[in-house]
């Protein structure tokens, strides 16, 4: 079933979000700056019909001006894959983003990993449960043209936009985009957002450790901007965000107190989601992944295939269900 279009809705002068119709796994926010003379885009979305319906609202903005640039946040498709429908836009990431790009599933591969599951396996009803919406066919993944590392100025229409590569936090390319005249900071999914009105989903990170992402959230309240553009779910505000990293510092306490104890990830996942951390929040087992990838820190060891992590978030996330 296709997700229904989203409107832009104004952030600040010149300034855009476009949210996604619904939370869940693969929607993410976009942003548009829409100045004078120029636009630059803030992530895509995940595939082609969604990307194509950000196009339209943007043009609906930006008239007969053209998207000459895309600043993605990091690499992973929710972000990147609705570029090529901007051909010829400069894409600019992180160098490390453009290595992630060959950790990342193509979208043929993950097209055919959810086919070949079937819809009768656990796996498979979940894939088509969450990503069976999305429309990969003939998606062309356009790499970043340009990278950077450090710091990167861009000026769009005598706006500056100031980029901030991270250390591996949510994948091991992240990036910060602060607009200092808009008091906005984009975080991408160092940030997942969530406030009372508006529950969001647990957080998921893929590199880690916890630290470095408490800290890339840190460096957001350093910018000083009031108006916090996460990921994936509501604005915040800094009040949101500070309430965020505290969810994240609990989360990291408890995962390094059940490891001490030999207590294996998996069921430190479900201890600490029995303990009702985060009890709004929507994708629990989600968990499996991030206490996992702390779990591989403190432990030395080297990520796996997501082949491997997936059957056992599946069947968590079943067991959540039944609960």
């Amino acid at each position: 079933m296709a997700l229904s279009p989203s409107a832009l809705r104004p952030l600040a002068d010149d300034l855009y979000l476009w949210k996604p119709p619904q939370r869940g796994w693969g929607l993410a926010n976009c942003g548009l700056l829409a100045a004078s003379d120029e636009a630059l885009w803030i992530d895509t979305p995940y595939d082609r019909p969604l990307a194509e319906a950000f196009l339209a609202e943007s043009q609906r903005i930006l008239g007969g001006r053209g998207i000459a640039r895309i600043v993605v946040t990091h690499a992973n498709g929710d972000h990147l894959w609705g570029a090529e429908v901007v051909p010829g836009a400069e894409v600019i990431a992180t160098r490390e983003a453009r290595h992630h790009l060959e950790l990342e599933p193509s979208p043929e591969q993950l097209r055919r990993m959810i086919e070949s599951a079937g819809e009768g396996s656990p796996v498979g009803s979940y894939l088509a449960e969450h990503f069976g919406h999305f429309d990969w066919s003939g998606t062309r993944v356009v790499e970043p043209g340009t990278v950077f590392e450090g710091e990167l100025e861009l000026t769009v229409g005598g706006h500056p936009v100031l980029l901030t590569s991270l250390p591996p936090a949510h994948t091991t390319g992240d990036l910060l985009v602060h607009l200092p005249d808009h008091g906005t900071v984009f975080t991408g999914d160092v940030v997942f957002g969530s406030t009372p009105e508006e529950p969001g989903d647990h957080p998921v990170h893929w590199a880690g450790p916890l630290e470095n992402v408490i800290g890339a959230c840190e460096r957001v309240l350093e910018t000083g901007a009031e108006t916090i553009v996460p990921g994936h779910g509501p604005v915040l505000d800094i009040a949101g965000l500070r309430s965020h990293i505290d969810h994240l510092a609990e989360l990291r306490e408890r995962a390094h107190a059940l490891h001490g104890r030999g207590v294996p990830a998996v069921e430190a996942a479900r201890i600490i989601a029995g303990e009702g951390l985060g009890p709004e929040l929507g994708l629990v087992e989600r968990l499996v992944v991030t206490v996992g990838t702390e779990y591989r820190h403190l432990d030395g060891t080297e990520p796996g295939p997501l082949a491997e992590v997936l059957p056992e978030m599946i069947a968590f996330a079943a067991e959540q269900r039944g609960r």
